[in-house]
């Protein structure tokens, strides 16, 4: 069945591999997918482990979905200590990786030690091996994937593998599978090159039983449905995600000139429907793909249409990057962007960190903090398209002052460059923002400030705040599983109800996460999709598993809770300017200066932004000080955590 899909411990050091089953027990308690890795990253590093040792682990997993008759299943989660924050790290990627890992037999791979010289992990129906890959470290992504297929000899082999930065270890290096399908934020391929990891391949050929198949396949023509039928999924199987990037800086919701301005001015070639007709002319109409057991295909191709590397194969770009080499560092061409999505799809580098730190950077020399000294003579003026491509390149290699400095991070770098850098750095908990401006969203901005792996748009963002639906559609919404009486409001610069909405995103992300369905798939954009409700049926009829939505809720709040115990143990506190729930003073400080009316103006009001955390703390079961009460970690049964279950 589903459920006998096992758990392997590898260790890179003395090369010994366990795999057990995972008990009924833990799976109601933690699903799996993210919600299970967060469990296992608790119970199995110690405090203050050094994120780039043997001892920090490495853990990939699909969930408890995933390779079933459920749709979009296609998620692969990646975690361990964050070598950028210091605290959670935590990633999750489409494509085709996790259910080739279930078909192998595991959901879970849980890696620890370091390797004597590069090695991979191969695993076939079962059985796992650690083989040399000196032949392939070094190489860009996509060549060491399709040289581990050549010498397995076999072409349905799926990997996760890190780049070269992952190799130099920078910090915020991803786990790459596919051609960009990218486990990014947090530094999770900074952890792998620690390893001398240089990949993790799949081979899986065993059945996957599904507990009521006939059940099973009629509810999904209903999600199926459910999804494809969604305006928001309709308009991303045409466009991609950049008709996201597109309608929210028309309104005036997007960082640019690092945090200076919140609209990018002069933008039509990397309008999403610019970048569509490029796609297009480059590979045909039909340029739209997706991930495994998902009809929605939201991923464009493209070949980059022309400069040095003209008629280089890539996939997306997906909304960030849009933003990570358009908007925030004032470069909106689409040669720009396609030329340096590409890269650090190659390099194996998060795009929103990359594009974000240049941007801080060029912020930077235009104040004279840094100067052609620091920059080895390169000039870093706002829109220098070839200054952002060649800085891709130098942190991936470490090249330089700069690109050295950067590649461990913002606050790192800030310690290095000195000169107040720190204030112009605009970041939560050492990872830098998305490209958005949540000045004129408080609901968005206590989502930045408070979720678990720092500033983050895919862990409790309440994205449909800006949809000013009805009170009554947003008590429909917020009142299920479990009932909400509270205040709640329709306008989005309104800070009332807000921590509620936060809190009941941040649990539905945990509960897709933990499924291994994509976020896509529930209420992130569209209000009509799948969430709870759906999800206790689709579990019961795949698995066997019979859940209410209301025990899904608490595994989720439970998992969450987890992430926030191991941040706790690494040092986080509550108002913290590098470890803490608190936003950049510039949030406070400077109102936006561009957009539409009800954003022009607008900054967070610092008193009430306080509130709105004393009142998410109190939904979470927190103290004053983010601290879990004794009686919360009572209900959701952690108070003897870790308790080593597996």
């Amino acid at each position: 069945m589903a459920l006998n899909r096992k758990i392997a411990y590898i260790d890179l050091t003395t090369g010994e591999v366990q795999t057990k089953p995972i008990p009924l027990e833990v799976r109601k308690k933690f699903l799996g997918g993210r919600g299970l890795d967060a469990y296992l990253l608790y119970n199995h590093t110690k405090k203050g482990c050094d994120p780039l040792g043997p001892d920090n682990v490495l853990i990939i997993s699909g969930g408890i979905l995933t390779a079933t008759c459920a749709s979009a299943t296609a998620r692969t989660h990646v975690m361990a200590k964050s070598p950028l924050t210091g605290m959670l790290g935590s990633a999750n990627m489409g494509g085709f990786f996790a259910p080739e890992l279930a078909w192998a037999g595991f959901h879970h791979l849980v890696i620890k030690g370091k390797a004597e010289k590069p090695s991979y992990i191969y695993i076939r129906n079962g059985e796992i091996e650690i083989r040399d890959a000196g032949g392939i470290w070094g190489q860009s992504v996509t060549d060491a994937q399709w040289a581990i297929r050549q010498e397995l000899g076999d072409e349905e082999v799926k990997s996760c593998v890190c780049g070269p930065a992952g190799e130099n270890l920078v910090r915020f290096a991803n786990v790459m599978t596919g051609i960009k399908n990218s486990a990014g934020r947090t530094g999770m391929g900074c952890v792998m090159g620690s390893k001398n990891l240089k990949a993790v391949s799949v081979r899986g050929t065993m059945d996957v039983q599904i507990a009521h198949p006939v059940e099973a396949l009629e509810y999904n023509k209903q999600f199926i449905d459910q999804i494809t039928g969604a305006k928001v999924n309709q308009t991303q199987g045409v466009l991609g995600t950049p008709f996201i990037w597109g309608a929210t800086n028309s309104w005036g919701g997007i960082r640019t000139r690092n945090f200076q301005y919140n609209q990018c001015e002069y933008a039509d070639d990397i309008e999403p429907e610019r970048i569509d007709e490029i796609c297009e002319e480059t590979m045909g109409p039909h340029h739209m793909t997706g991930c495994f057991g998902c009809q929605v295909h939201c991923r464009a191709q493209y070949k980059i249409p022309e400069g040095p590397l003209a008629g280089r194969y890539e996939e997306g770009p997906e909304y960030t990057s849009l933003g990570a080499f358009g908007a925030e560092t004032a470069t909106p061409r689409a040669l720009t962007v396609l030329t340096g999505n590409h890269l650090v799809d190659q390099f194996g580098m998060d795009n929103l960190e990359t594009g974000s730190l240049i941007s801080w950077a060029m912020e930077l020399y235009e104040l004279g903090i840094i100067t052609d000294k620091e920059t080895d003579g390169l000039d870093l003026s706002w829109g220098n398209d070839e200054a952002v491509i060649e800085m891709i390149e130098r942190i991936a290699y470490r090249k330089g002052f700069l690109g050295d400095a950067l590649a461990d991070g913002g606050i790192p770098a800030s310690k290095k460059i000195g000169k107040k850098s720190f204030d112009y750095l605009i970041q939560v908990k050492g990872m830098s923002n998305l490209h958005s401006d949540e000045r004129a969203t408080p609901g968005l901005a206590l989502n930045v400030a408070t979720a678990s792996r720092g500033s983050d748009h895919l862990r409790s963002r309440p994205a449909i705040d800006l949809y000013h639906l009805p009170e009554d559609v947003l008590r429909k919404i917020y009142g299920n599983p479990v009932p909400y009486d509270g205040p709640l409001s329709s306008e989005h610069t309104e800070y009332i109800g807000k921590p509620w909405q936060v809190f009941w995103q941040e649990n539905l992300y945990m509960g897709v996460d933990c499924l291994g369905i994509c976020k896509y798939h529930t209420v992130f954009l569209g209000v009509t999709l799948p969430a709870f409700e759906e999800w206790s049926k689709v579990l019961y009829y795949n698995t066997g598993i019979e859940m209410t939505p209301e025990e899904i809720w608490d595994v989720a709040v439970r998992c969450n809770m987890l992430e926030r115990l191991f941040n706790l143990r690494e040092g986080l506190q509550r108002d913290d300017l590098e470890k803490g729930d608190m936003l950049n003073h510039r949030y406070f400080d400077e109102p936006c200066r561009r957009g539409a009316l009800d954003v022009i103006g607008r900054k967070i009001d610092k008193d009430k932004f306080i509130q709105m955390v004393d009142e998410l703390y109190e939904h979470k079961g927190l103290d004053k000080n983010g601290n879990p009460k004794p009686e919360t970690l009572q209900e959701l049964d952690l108070a003897s955590e870790p308790s080593h279950l597996i």
